[in-house]
Protein backbone atom coordinates (compact mmCIF):
# COMPACT_ATOMS: atom_id res chain seq x y z
CA UNK A 1 0.00 0.00 0.00
CA UNK A 2 1.52 3.21 -1.05
CA UNK A 3 0.25 6.97 -1.75
CA UNK A 4 3.00 8.95 -3.74
CA UNK A 5 2.90 12.36 -3.91
CA UNK A 6 4.31 14.48 -6.82
CA UNK A 7 4.64 17.90 -8.52
CA UNK A 8 6.17 20.30 -6.09
CA UNK A 9 8.78 22.48 -6.08
CA UNK A 10 10.03 26.06 -6.10
CA UNK A 11 7.88 29.05 -7.79
CA UNK A 12 7.27 32.29 -7.34
CA UNK A 13 4.45 34.45 -5.82
CA UNK A 14 1.05 34.40 -8.41
CA UNK A 15 2.77 31.44 -9.98
CA UNK A 16 0.99 27.90 -10.61
CA UNK A 17 1.71 24.32 -9.53
CA UNK A 18 -0.32 21.11 -9.90
CA UNK A 19 0.50 17.99 -7.67
CA UNK A 20 -0.21 14.89 -8.10
CA UNK A 21 -0.76 11.88 -5.77
CA UNK A 22 -0.66 7.89 -7.23
CA UNK A 23 -1.79 4.90 -5.31
CA UNK A 24 -0.65 1.48 -5.58
CA UNK A 25 -1.85 -1.26 -3.64
CA UNK A 26 -5.44 0.45 -2.99
CA UNK A 27 -7.80 2.57 -4.62
CA UNK A 28 -9.33 5.66 -4.30
CA UNK A 29 -12.56 5.67 -5.95
CA UNK A 30 -14.17 4.22 -2.78
CA UNK A 31 -13.21 6.76 -0.40
CA UNK A 32 -12.27 10.44 0.58
CA UNK A 33 -9.26 11.56 -0.60
CA UNK A 34 -7.39 14.88 0.97
CA UNK A 35 -4.71 17.35 0.74
CA UNK A 36 -2.60 17.92 3.90
CA UNK A 37 0.22 20.34 4.48
CA UNK A 38 2.84 21.45 7.07
CA UNK A 39 4.74 24.61 7.14
CA UNK A 40 8.03 24.21 9.10
CA UNK A 41 7.43 24.75 12.46
CA UNK A 42 3.74 24.18 12.18
CA UNK A 43 0.95 21.56 12.58
CA UNK A 44 -0.46 20.06 9.71
CA UNK A 45 -3.44 21.52 8.32
CA UNK A 46 -6.44 20.77 5.75
CA UNK A 47 -6.32 22.16 2.34
CA UNK A 48 -8.85 19.95 0.54
CA UNK A 49 -11.11 16.96 -0.03
CA UNK A 50 -12.84 15.28 -2.67
CA UNK A 51 -15.51 12.49 -1.75
CA UNK A 52 -16.93 9.20 -3.90
CA UNK A 53 -19.19 11.42 -4.95
CA UNK A 54 -16.97 14.22 -6.29
CA UNK A 55 -17.93 16.60 -4.14
CA UNK A 56 -15.06 18.67 -2.33
CA UNK A 57 -14.15 20.79 0.17
CA UNK A 58 -11.61 23.57 0.92
CA UNK A 59 -10.04 25.45 3.33
CA UNK A 60 -11.17 29.15 3.53
CA UNK A 61 -7.25 29.61 2.89
CA UNK A 62 -7.20 28.16 -0.27
CA UNK A 63 -10.96 28.38 -1.43
CA UNK A 64 -10.84 29.87 -5.10
CA UNK A 65 -7.16 29.05 -6.39
CA UNK A 66 -6.65 25.57 -5.30
CA UNK A 67 -8.71 22.70 -7.10
CA UNK A 68 -8.89 19.18 -6.07
CA UNK A 69 -9.75 16.55 -8.52
CA UNK A 70 -9.21 12.93 -9.09
CA UNK A 71 -9.41 10.47 -12.36
CA UNK A 72 -10.34 6.96 -10.92
CA UNK A 73 -9.05 5.05 -13.99
CA UNK A 74 -5.82 6.34 -13.19
CA UNK A 75 -6.18 5.62 -9.53
CA UNK A 76 -5.04 9.35 -9.04
CA UNK A 77 -6.09 12.58 -7.53
CA UNK A 78 -4.58 16.22 -8.42
CA UNK A 79 -3.99 19.04 -6.71
CA UNK A 80 -3.98 22.50 -9.24
CA UNK A 81 -2.52 25.60 -7.55
CA UNK A 82 -2.94 28.93 -9.13
CA UNK A 83 -1.82 32.47 -7.71
CA UNK A 84 0.12 31.19 -4.96
CA UNK A 85 1.44 32.88 -1.89
CA UNK A 86 4.47 32.66 0.30
CA UNK A 87 2.28 31.38 3.41
CA UNK A 88 1.53 28.07 0.78
CA UNK A 89 4.67 27.07 1.40
CA UNK A 90 4.91 23.48 3.12
CA UNK A 91 4.96 19.69 2.56
CA UNK A 92 2.06 18.89 1.20
CA UNK A 93 0.88 15.25 1.55
CA UNK A 94 -2.23 13.10 0.51
CA UNK A 95 -3.74 11.24 2.33
CA UNK A 96 -7.41 8.38 1.85
CA UNK A 97 -9.64 8.20 4.05
CA UNK A 98 -10.51 5.66 6.89
CA UNK A 99 -13.39 6.87 8.64
CA UNK A 100 -14.53 10.31 6.98
CA UNK A 101 -17.57 11.94 7.73
CA UNK A 102 -18.47 15.62 6.95
CA UNK A 103 -17.83 16.58 10.45
CA UNK A 104 -14.12 14.73 10.67
CA UNK A 105 -13.35 15.93 6.96
CA UNK A 106 -10.58 18.37 7.64
CA UNK A 107 -8.93 16.57 10.57
CA UNK A 108 -5.46 13.99 10.14
CA UNK A 109 -7.22 11.20 12.57
CA UNK A 110 -9.57 10.62 10.09
CA UNK A 111 -7.30 9.53 7.31
CA UNK A 112 -5.58 6.11 7.38
CA UNK A 113 -3.02 5.97 4.51
CA UNK A 114 -0.67 9.02 3.77
CA UNK A 115 1.76 9.92 1.30
CA UNK A 116 5.54 10.99 1.93
CA UNK A 117 4.91 14.40 1.07
CA UNK A 118 6.05 16.93 -1.86
CA UNK A 119 7.69 20.43 -0.74
CA UNK A 120 6.24 23.58 -2.47
CA UNK A 121 8.02 26.72 -1.88
CA UNK A 122 6.90 29.90 -2.80
CA UNK A 123 9.10 33.14 -3.00
CA UNK A 124 8.04 36.00 -2.84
Amino acid sequence: VQLQASGGGLVQAGGSLRLSCAASGLTFSSRVVSWFRQAPGKEREFVAAIQRSGSTTYADTVKGRFTISRDNAKNAVYLQMINLKPEDTAVYYCARGQSVTLSTISRSTAYGDWGQGTLVTVSS
